[in-house]
């Protein structure tokens, strides 16, 4: 499928049906002296007293496309035409501010404002550690929960491999995670395949090291449901409540996940430890993840901090770094410049965006969001397009649902801007992709610094929607 296409449909949005009324017409026909009634129901009542003969039903309407391909030859929009819609804005900004609005079908930026100003972008953040995750790993490949015997008789040991989705909802409720591995199911593979009775469940965290959380983090984010310490084991992200995507998360992830394997194999859950799974022990169960390209769309689409910890670190293992923050950050930073980017000014010392100590250039952000959007090409670059579909849809969708409102000055990007967020205090960004007025996709990203979200976040929805209504020639 061709990249125009592709983009094309995630870009289709709802729109509003018309109410349709059907009318049914019931005729009561009293029988003399029976005391019964029988009922005749349009449209077949004129014609099954012979009144008329039958006739076919009309065909239906031909169907009519209303969202097509974007034209390879659309119109590129003029750095004086972008100049002249953005720049006011920009002039208009308090605080600091980077960004960038580039063509990914050539990879040319059209209009900058100080595109390598590094700047703190919270969880647009999150693009690197999605392209450093779909430039590493398989797209295809899943993270893998095992239950293995433990060291003595009825002890069996859960090892964590990476996967916060392993969700305690059963079968036929979701949790906010893609194609969830269910804990139940591990369970039954273990009740199978044990010998004899189990007694004792230990945890096994050992693929991960070093603190669980990082510098800029605060205690205080995991009651806010926005964090949990993090481990390569852990059930529905740490969180209390499995349906929340900002809910409640406990600070013992690892063995909140023991105490749940205890209770499905009937073990006294307050008996659960840490332990290290013996080198060749017996597999007793195993269950994995959606897919890492699922995984990375979610990623996007919800901004689950959790999740981007956890690619972080799956990229450093995969490139034989340590598997902590700090080698998260370098080994995410070293897969992107080993791909032809140039990650100059960017540091980062989480995967998540959580870290107030990170910083990133726009430009950086631009750069890696026009390879993904990139049509298909001698330099194939569609393995990143997970980014691109991952992408929140303004007004409908993910961290943007809430934004773009139909009285707002950015009203004219509803459904036709599509973005990463990116909200601590004091900081706002944006970076995605738009389609402007003459059909031409563009990519963008814009950070600001200093001023309150709620100062800048509008302008930078606005300067997104501005794009969107212009063909800036």
């Amino acid at each position: 499928m061709g990249f125009g296409r592709r983009i094309g449909d995630t870009l289709r949005v709802p729109g509003r049906g018309a109410r349709r009324a059907l009318t049914v017409l019931v005729v009561l026909a009293v029988a003399g002296g029976a005391g019964s009634a029988v009922a005749l129901h349009a449209p077949t009542l004129v014609t099954d007293l012979g009144l008329v003969e039958p006739t076919a039903p009309p065909p239906p309407p031909a169907p009519q496309p209303v969202l097509r391909a974007l034209a390879a030859d659309a119109p590129l929009p003029t750095t004086a035409g972008l100049s002249e819609a953005l720049d006011d804005a920009v002039e208009e900004m308090p605080g600091s501010f980077s960004g960038v609005v580039v063509d990914p079908a050539s990879g040319t930026a059209l209009w900058q404002s100080d595109p390598e100003r590094a700047l703190v972008p919270g969880s647009t953040t999150k693009l690197l550690t999605a392209a450093a995750a779909l430039l590493t790993l398989n797209p295809t490949d899943r993270f893998v929960t095992r239950a293995v015997e433990g060291p003595d008789p009825g002890t069996v040991v859960l090892v964590g491999g990476g996967d916060p989705t392993l969700s305690t909802m059963p079968e036929g409720e979701e949790s906010v995670y893609p194609d969830v591995p269910r804990l139940a199911d591990l369970a039954a593979e273990v009740r199978e395949e044990a010998q004899g009775p189990i007694e004792r469940v230990l945890v096994d965290t050992s693929r991960y090291s070093g603190p669980g959380m990082a510098e800029g983090w605060v205690r205080e984010d995991i009651a806010a449901g926005y964090i949990t310490p993090i481990e390569p084991l852990m059930v529905d992200g740490g969180r209390i409540d499995p349906t929340l995507q900002n809910g409640t998360r406990v600070d013992d992830p690892a063995l909140a996940a023991g105490r749940a394997l205890a209770e499905e194999l009937g073990v006294d859950p307050d008996a659960v430890e840490e332990g290290t799974a013996e080198p060749g022990a017996s597999t007793l169960g195993a269950v994995g993840s959606a897919p890492v390209a699922e995984l990375v769309e979610h990623l996007i689409r919800s901004s689950d901090n959790v999740l981007g910890e956890t690619l972080a670190r799956e990229v450093a293992i995969a490139r034989d770094g340590e598997p902590t923050f700090e080698g998260a950050a370098e080994h995410t930073v070293a897969a992107l410049a080993q791909a032809g980017f140039d990650p100059s000014g960017a540091e980062l010392h989480d995967g998540s965006g959580l870290s107030t100590e990170n910083v990133i250039p726009a430009g950086l952000l631009g750069s890696l969001l026009a390879a993904a959007a990139a049509p298909q090409g001698p330099d194939d670059t569609q393995f990143l397009r997970p980014i691109i579909t991952g992408l929140p849809v303004a007004g409908g969708s993910g961290t943007l649902d809430d934004r773009f409102g139909r009285d707002a000055a950015s009203a004219g990007g509803r459904g036709v801007v599509r973005a990463k967020t990116g909200t601590l205090t004091g900081l706002s960004s944006l970076a995605g992709v738009v389609t402007d007025a003459d059909g031409r996709l563009l990519v963008f990203a814009f950070v600001s610094n200093g001023p309150s979200p709620a100062t800048s976040r509008p302008r930078l929805d606005a300067m997104a929607a501005e794009l969107s209504e212009c063909g800036c020639r």
